[in-house]
């Protein structure tokens, strides 16, 4: 049997599963919106972060939350908390203790410039599992799309001191575009002397500012020059690996990420934002379609259990090209944070670039 034969039977079991998956979903992530406040100021923010925004909900809530999801689904859940910068919560390391307590794992996304040596430690007392912090270029690079003067140092000061503590999975995210796409041969060089646990890449996707400067938008031939760099980084046995936007097709899916693509919005993820208008992956435009509910109206385990349908239905019914696609069945019409929902349409599709 041939590679491409052995993956054509693999996804085809994957889509199989991915039914049942949306008759009988499981609650594995639930991302709390802690803040939209950010100390940097990212060209590229699919939330649109920056100084002096909201933050999400009083402790008390977050705590009542917990304790039903608790209740209703077990500690099985990770809790991932994201922002805008989560440390910027006021009561961040209250909340994530009562997390520990409870006994969910948890982690968070972060920039890594507010991690002090002290901060990395309360980390660690707090229970944090896991933490995706955001180098999107070399010093110069990175400063300059972050808003930040000294942001890459201070980034990388925060993953020195994480490191340091010796207790948590350590992944640098890199959103790739078309300029800094040229960095990362020197990049790649720059992590390999540095124990992290991983390096994800990820394209640029039109949301949020993103949307603004579409000549930062990878082309046809960076999006195939990202996959055979990552691939061959995988061959070579680095921790390198493509995020989980989007089905790559049969050349590339189990090659540049550990397994094939299934979105898992609303079969395995859900979000809180900031107000409690609950949804799936938080990188989904927030809008009448995608928001579910509310946990101020309806409790989250009503939302998540009978709610939830157009996360449960593949996105590629809303589109005719898409249905007619002969890679439908495992593509299901993408990724529901590049979807289109006003047009009903893909904003990012990689059929016709990495695949025919």
């Amino acid at each position: 049997m041939t590679g491409t034969e052995i993956k054509t039977r693999n996804l085809d079991t994957l889509a199989e599963y991915q039914k049942q998956l949306c008759r009988e979903p499981k609650l594995r992530q639930l991302f709390l919106e802690l803040t939209l406040n950010c100390n940097e100021h990212c060209f590229h923010c699919g939330s649109s972060c920056s100084e002096n925004r909201p933050d999400g909900l009083p402790l008390a809530d977050y705590k009542k939350l917990l304790q039903e999801v608790k209740q209703n689904f077990g500690t099985d859940p990770l809790i991932a908390v994201t922002g805008g910068e989560p440390l910027l919560y006021p009561d961040f390391f209250p909340l994530m203790e009562y997390v520990r307590e409870l006994g969910f794992a948890w982690g968070m996304t972060s920039n890594g410039t507010l991690i002090t040596k002290e901060v990395a430690h309360h980390l660690k007392t707090a229970g944090m599992r896991s933490i995706s912090l955001s180098i999107d270029g070399l010093p110069k690079t990175h400063d300059h799309y972050r808003g930040l003067a000294h942001g890459f140092e201070l980034a990388m000061e925060g993953i020195q001191h994480l490191i340091d503590e010796d207790s948590f999975n350590i992944m640098v995210t890199t959103v790739v575009n078309h300029e800094n796409i040229h960095e990362l041969d020197e990049m790649f060089a720059f992590f390999d002397g540095i124990d992290i646990n991983e390096w994800r890449l990820t394209g640029i996707e039109p949301i949020g500012r993103a949307e603004k400067v579409p000549q930062m938008l990878l082309t046809a031939e960076d999006n195939r020059r990202l996959m055979q760099f990552i691939k061959e980084k995988r061959k070579a046995g680095y921790p390198v690996e493509y995020s989980c936007c989007h089905f790559l097709g049969t050349e590339y899916e189990a090659e540049v990420r550990d397994w094939y693509f299934l979105c898992n919005a609303g079969v395995y993820v859900a979000g809180v934002l900031i107000n409690g208008d609950v949804t799936a992956c938080l990188d989904i435009p927030h809008n009448e379609k995608s928001i579910q509910g509310n946990i101020y109206d309806t409790p989250f385990t009503e939302i998540w259990k009978n709610r939830f349908e157009i996360f449960r239905r593949p996105l590629s019914e809303r589109n005719a090209v898409c249905a007619a696609c002969p890679q439908e069945k495992w593509c299901r019409g993408g990724s529901y944070h590049s979807w289109d929902y006003e047009n009903e349409k893909p904003k990012v599709c990689m059929k016709g670039i990495l695949f025919d």
